[in-house]
Order: structure tokens, then C-alpha cells, then sequence
């Protein structure tokens, strides 16, 4: 049978591990604690006997995230931690610091299915899906690097994580597990591309998760020119699902919009754009888009992007500016990419 990697497991799955090798029970909250505190070393696991940590290493995956580099931004202070995964996958995972706490910015995949013509992780090929304990021990990890809580997380990194619903859900769980990592659902913010089945399963599973959907367009001839998954669910079918899932939920949608010099950054986008969304509780996230090598897509000027701020608050819409972090390091939005020879560049 197959290893399990120990960060997959929740106290539930501990507990059955401790009974059937004929440990003492209270064992179980031992270890689930020291992996919900991002420690992969067993020799630190000071409360744990040797047999226990001996059997520990020959039933799981203990290392399954190993820090193979790690950058940090000379603008703003940004890290961006590159991981290998047990079997050689790269991911790539942003820390940032705000008045408020640290965030992280996690992959749910290595690489990603969707293509979006502006991203440079579409560029970078698919490896697999992340299970829930590879997105928790990001977090986790990082989290015992640095000696410090980590106050919110965003699933918006490399990846769809709507493509890899079942492994979000579980990751929620134990992420929001009082008992493990003990991290406030409203402190977890999901972004998808609009996968529109899982996002209105996602509405009935009823979390109070923050959702973002990324828009970048005002209408479907543009946005399909932009994002493939627009082929599959139009602006209507899209913005539909997004009506129900804020009258369902109660909660408020964030729909990112990324600027870009001569596409979709025009007033008569902005204007469209407020149409689109009027009557939908939402507010909107500018983002100053990013550049990456190759790409035929390049960032507004800093005149048009006030100019369609403006333009939207001027038409009573809710809209805020994202300040990019990391630029330097590739580790803003749309710069994540997968592949260590690509890092080992920067």
C-alpha cells in the first residue's frame, strides 16, 4: 500500500493509527499536533517515544514538502518558498506581510489545467493535483520557518482549486480544525477561474470561506480570448451562479480584474464592466497586472488604471486597488510558474 503523507491525516485518522499499533491513546493528539505545527523532523518531536517516531517514518510520508529554495523581495519583503514535493513536484508558495499578520499565497496544484492566456503557471505544463495535507503543510511549514501565526491564507496560487475540490474541502477542514492549525474560515479566501458546478456545490457546503472569482473582462468575446474556461460557462451562466451564491450565502463576492495596457482597461470596459455587476453584492479587485517573459500581455499605465477606478467608483461601484507584493521575485499574480530550472533563473 501506498504511503500516506502524515499532513493528510486529521485526529480522527491519528487515533486509528495509535489503536491498531497498540499505543496509548493520547498519543494521537501528540502527533497530530506536532504536524499541524509544520514540523517534518520526528528527532524534534521531543514528547513522542523513539519506537512511535520509528514507526512514524516507516508508515507515512513525514518530508513531503521540502524547501528547495527560497526569495525574498528587495521592494517589499515578500517570500516566495519554492517546495518539492515526495515524488519531484515542484510548487511555489508566496509569504507576505501585512498590518494586520502574515498571509500566504498557496499552489493547490502543480501546474494548472486552465490556460488563461495572461498566467504564467498555464505556461509551465500540469503535473498533478495537491492533496489537503500538501496545501496545510504550506502553511504550516512556512509557518514554523518563520516562528510566526500566519493570520490568512488565499488558495491562489499555482492551480484551479475548484479542479481540486475534494482535496480543497479536506484541506478547509483541517485548516479550520480547532483541534490542528485552528485558522478562522473567514481567514481562508478561495479564487477560481469560474468552474461553475463547484462553485455552487461550494454554496451549499455553506462555509463562511471567502469566495473570489477572477473576472478580467466585461464580456464574453473578450474574456474568451483570455480564458478558455469562458468557452465552457459564459459571462451569464457565470455571473448567475455568482448572484445565487451571494443570495444563498449571504456573504460578499470579491471579483479580481486584472489591468492590462490596451485590452480591457478602457472607460468603455469600466462602464460595461459596472452593467455586468450592478445588483450583485460584490466588490471589485483591481489589479495592476503583471508582467512575465513572453507574454504579449503588459501591465496598464498607472493613468489608465486610476482612470478605471474612477470610472467604476463614479458609478457607485465598490472597488479596490490590490498593491502588488513581489514583483521582483515573480511571486505576484500571474507570475507563480512551476518548474525548479525556471527558478533557479531568478
Amino acid at each position: 500500500m501506498e504511503k500516506r503523507l502524515a499532513f493528510d491525516l486529521n485526529l480522527t485518522d491519528w487515533e486509528t493509527w495509535v489503536r491498531e499499533r497498540g499505543y496509548p491513546a493520547y498519543r494521537a493528539a501528540q502527533i497530530y499536533q506536532w504536524f499541524s505545527k509544520g514540523v517534518e523532523d520526528t528527532s524534534r518531536m521531543q514528547n513522542i517515544p523513539n519506537p512511535i517516531r520509528e514507526a512514524l517514518l516507516q508508515d507515512f510520508i513525514v518530508t513531503g514538502l521540502q524547501v528547495e529554495n527560497e526569495l525574498k523581495s528587495t521592494i517589499d519583503g515578500t517570500k516566495k518558498f519554492i517546495f518539492r514535493l515526495h515524488d519531484g513536484h515542484i510548487i511555489e508558495t508566496v509569504l507576505m506581510k501585512y498590518r494586520t499578520g502574515y498571509s500566504v499565497c498557496i499552489s493547490s496544484q502543480a501546474g494548472c489545467k486552465m490556460g488563461c492566456a495572461f498566467c504564467a503557471s498555464a505556461h509551465a505544463g500540469f503535473g498533478r493535483s495537491l492533496t489537503a495535507g500538501e496545501m496545510l503543510g504550506q502553511i504550516t511549514v512556512i509557518q514554523d520557518r518563520i516562528g510566526e501565526r500566519i493570520h490568512s491564507v488565499v488558495v491562489m496560487g499555482i492551480g484551479e482549486p475548484f479542479d481540486n475540490y475534494d482535496n480543497l474541502m479536506g484541506f478547509i477542514m483541517l485548516a479550520n480544525d480547532p483541534k490542528g492549525l485552528n485558522l478562522g474560515a473567514r481567514h481562508i479566501t478561495v479564487s477560481t477561474c469560474g468552474l461553475v458546478p463547484q462553485m455552487l456545490e461550494f454554496m451549499y457546503a455553506n462555509l463562511q470561506v471567502n469566495l473570489s472569482v477572477s473576472l478580467h473582462a466585461p464580456n464574453d468575446v473578450l474574456r474568451r480570448s483570455m480564458m478558455p474556461v469562458a468557452n465552457r460557462y459564459d459571462l451569464e451562466e457565470l455571473l448567475d451562479a455568482c448572484r445565487r451564491y451571494t443570495v444563498g450565502t449571504g456573504r460578499r463576492i470579491t471579483f479580481e480584474y486584472s489591468l492590462f495596457n490596451g485590452i480591457n482597461d478602457s472607460v468603455k470596459d469600466a462602464k460595461e464592466l459596472a452593467v455586468r455587476l450592478r445588483g450583485i453584492h460584490c466588490h471589485i479587485n483591481l489589479i495592476a497586472a503583471n508582467e512575465f517573459s513572453g507574454s504579449p500581455y503588459k501591465r496598464s499605465t498607472a493613468d489608465h488604471v486610476r482612470t478605471f477606478f474612477e470610472t467604476l467608483e463614479q458609478l457607485g461601484m465598490t472597488v479596490t486597488l490590490r498593491r502588488e507584493m513581489g514583483s521582483d521575485i515573480m511571486a505576484a499574480c500571474g507570475q507563480l510558474r512551476r518548474g525548479i530550472e525556471e527558478t533557479r533563473e531568478l
